[in-house]
């Protein structure tokens, strides 16, 4: 491990494993004082929860990191006195969070879409009216995730495995992944101008395992994992918070993350089941 930051990476490419302490000699296509990386989230306990390990050696190695929140915590109360303030309360809770894990503030990006009807958000429509989540006179998850591309300009993305159970997750990754093709035309410029390049993807799990085994594991100290824990501790509005400190102080000061290609289409692959 670097015995300044305690962080050890391990990436598995076919049958290989290489290990490096800093995550420009693993990270591939690293791009200098331009490497920026955007960890997305359905819900705001998500990113400490699934990737908070990944998020702190990010913050350590002094890598511009951003945190996106899709939902607003609508319906995430437990006691029925909550029901018409948790997304205050849960606010309250993010930010402490964040702030308890090092990230600074401008850096937190909240997009404020009901939790738990993400569905009924998907695309983009345009409106008018005082909707919190309209930006450039159209609302909808791909409208405002092609904006904070474009606000940003990751050169990697962090988001949920597209085989989690929670629907908020399964759509906010989807949406995310068509809103790179967006980001990166020139489609809709009233959010920006289009990215350079496409962002480079990696999930997290949080609810389901992945698809296909990870291909990347981060270690980190032990420090990092008491950090970890004390974010995830803020949210004390979760009444089974007790339980997933249990969890996670279990699986220890690691975490896995799968790499995903962002796959476009190309016919010519295919050539070779026919040409023989």
């Amino acid at each position: 491990m670097n015995s300044k930051t305690g962080i050890m990476y391990d990436r598995r490419v076919g049958n290989q494993v290489f290990h490096a302490d800093s995550a420009k000699e693993i990270f591939p296509d690293w791009q200098n004082e331009k490497e920026s990386w955007l960890f997305l989230a359905p819900h705001d306990d998500d990113i400490v929860c699934g990737a908070g390990l990944t998020f702190l050696a990010a913050l350590a190695e002094g890598i511009s990191t951003h945190a996106v929140i899709t939902t607003n915590g609508l319906m995430g109360y437990c006691r029925p006195e909550q029901r018409n303030t948790i997304a205050d309360i849960r606010r309250r809770e993010t930010t402490a969070s964040f702030t308890a894990m090092g990230l600074p503030s401008e850096n937190l990006h909240r997009l404020e879409f009901d939790d738990c009807s993400l569905y009924r958000k998907s695309g983009r429509q345009f409106m008018e009216g005082g909707d919190p989540t309209i930006i450039g006179s159209a609302m909808g998850l791909q409208n405002s995730f092609t904006w904070v591309l474009r606000k940003i300009r990751p050169t990697r993305v962090f988001l949920p495995t597209s085989t989690d159970i929670h629907p908020d997750h399964k759509l906010t990754t989807s949406e995310m992944i068509i809103s790179i093709f967006h980001a990166q035309g020139g489609i809709w410029p009233e959010l920006g101008p289009a990215l350079e390049q496409i962002p480079r993807l990696y999930e997290y799990a949080t609810y389901s395992d992945f698809i296909t085994p990870p291909t990347l594991r981060v270690r980190t100290s032990e420090e990092l994992l008491e950090k970890k824990l004390a974010g995830i501790m803020e949210y004390k509005s979760q009444e089974q918070i007790e339980l997933l400190i249990e969890v996670q102080r279990k699986a220890g000061a690691q975490e896995y993350i799968r790499e995903v290609e962002f796959d476009i289409m190309q016919p010519g692959k295919y050539d070779y089941l026919f040409d023989m």
